[in-house]
This record gives C-alpha cells, sequence and structure tokens, in this order.
C-alpha cells in the first residue's frame, strides 16, 4: 500500500501544481487513499519532496534534483533571486530574502551541499543555517556574498 502511495503522490506533483500538504491529502483522499497529516509529511521527506516557486507565483511540490549542473545553475539563479542580505552571529548564519522566497533559497542552499553547514531552517523571508563553529558561519557567509555578487 506505501509503495502506491508514493507512486500516487509522485503522479499528483507532476499532474497539479500541489502547494501544501492538505492540497495532497485531499488529492489523495480522492484517489481512495485514507492518510493523516503525519504520514503524507512522511512521505514527502521519504520521496525527498521540496516546495518551489510555480510559474503562477505560488508553490508546489516537485523531486528535489541532486548532482544535476542543469538543477544547480538553476538553484543558483532562483538564490541570486530570493536574497537580499546575509549576516552571522556566532555559528549561525542569518539569510534575508524577499518575502515569501526563503523556502525556495533554503532549498538552493540545501542542493549545493555547502560543506560548512549542519542544517537549515527558512520561514517566509528568514534562513537560519547552523554552522559547526564561528569561523565557519564567517565563511559561508563569504561563499554566499561571492555567490550572489558573482
Amino acid at each position: 500500500m506505501k509503495k502506491k502511495r508514493l507512486a500516487k503522490i509522485m503522479q499528483l506533483i507532476e499532474q497539479y501544481d500541489v502547494e501544501n500538504q492538505d492540497v495532497l491529502i485531499k488529492l489523495l483522499q480522492k484517489e481512495g487513499f485514507q492518510v493523516t497529516q503525519a504520514t503524507v509529511s512522511r512521505d514527502i521527506k521519504e520521496l525527498d519532496l521540496i516546495k518551489v516557486v510555480s510559474g503562477y507565483g505560488g508553490y508546489k511540490y516537485v523531486k528535489r534534483e541532486r548532482n544535476n549542473k542543469k538543477s544547480t545553475d538553476k538553484y543558483i539563479a532562483i538564490f541570486r533571486e530570493s536574497v537580499t542580505g546575509i549576516d552571522f552571529a556566532g555559528n549561525m548564519v542569518v539569510v534575508k530574502c524577499h518575502n515569501g522566497m526563503a523556502n525556495a533559497a533554503c532549498a538552493a542552499i540545501d542542493t549545493m551541499q555547502v560543506s560548512d553547514i549542519l542544517g537549515t531552517i527558512a520561514g517566509d523571508d528568514t534562513i537560519f543555517a547552523v554552522c559547526s563553529n564561528e569561523k565557519a558561519a564567517q565563511t559561508v557567509c563569504e561563499k554566499i556574498d561571492k555567490l550572489i555578487v558573482s
């Protein structure tokens, strides 16, 4: 049943611009799958889905593409257009973004797999990236600053 559900999720996100988990739950229920939010959340994580900006200004789930030059270039472009500023305090890097763009910019950071970043979390217009120490946070700021300017 799980394999069928995961396959159906992939089919649904390719067919529709699925904006959030509630929409996905409703689509799955229409297809005969009785799921909870917790189940869908685990499925999204297992399928390695991320939210990106859709062509209509909203968001949609897509499969994260890893180690793909074309994909990396796309994420760098999204990142450059999204970020408005960057700074660090201690081992924490703070990336400021245009409203609604932090999630996409954070996905770009995660895809770029910056070695000094231990983990990230995004809000609406702010990303927090945790580094192992202050020196690493400073290095990340310098890398990101070069990426934005270049």
